[in-house]
Formats: C-alpha cells, structure tokens, sequence
C-alpha cells in the first residue's frame, strides 16, 4: 500500500486498515438488527429510540470483543437454556456449554454497562 493510500485511510479514521489488521467486527446486519430488537423488547418500559441507540452501542461493543462465528455458538448455547425436557437438559448439563453460557453473559454484561443498559424489565 502506498503512503499516500495509508495517510488518506489513517485521516479518515482507518487505521486497522492502514496496518492491515483484520477485525473481529464481521456481524452480518441481520443479527445486528436482531439483537438490537431482543433488546429492545427486554427494556418495554424505557424509550424505543433510547434502547434502539443503547442496544446498537451494546451489540457493537459485542462485535468488537468476538467473532461473528463465536458469537452464534455463545448466543444460541445461551438461548437453548430455556429448552425443556431432555433436549434441554444436554445444554444445562454441559459443562463446556454452561462455561460457553457465563461468558456470553459476561460479554453482554460488560456491553450492557458500557452503553448504559439497565437489567431487563420484568414482564
């Protein structure tokens, strides 16, 4: 790359680019937008554009801690908790799931305090 390239992509505020670093930032925008809507749904009493600003920050502090990939096994270990009977008990008997379960939380937690994120509503 030439200098002239990587002053230009450092001035606009590239500067993984300029490096050539890659980021672990690679969600699809479906999934941004559907965690951005679980989100929002979890917060009915605060204000839909307040948690749509908050729940985008979170899902982008998300992306920048995990790949796109890891997140997917995080999130659908975390969401396949609620499983009943036997299927479910697999997930809640794993120990590597239930390990997979506590960082997911752990990363949302950190992502939820950093974007001014409440706990969830009681429904």
């Amino acid at each position: 790359m030439n200098k002239t390239v990587r002053l230009l992509l450092c001035l606009l505020g590239l500067p993984m680019a300029v490096h050539g670093a890659t980021h672990a930032n690679d969600f699809p925008t479906l999934d941004r937008v559907l965690y951005v809507q679980e989100c929002i749904a979890a917060h009915p009493d605060a204000g839909h554009f307040e948690m749509a600003s908050k729940c985008s920050c979170a899902v982008d502090a998300l992306a920048r801690e995990i790949k796109y990939s890891e997140y997917v096994d995080l999130s659908t270990a975390a969401k396949a908790t609620t499983i009943g009977g036997e299927r479910g008990g697999y997930i809640r008997d794993s120990e590597k799931l239930q390990a997979d379960i506590k960082r997911y939380k752990a990363l949302q937690a950190k992502a939820d305090k950093g974007c001014f994120i409440g706990p969830p509503t009681a429904r």
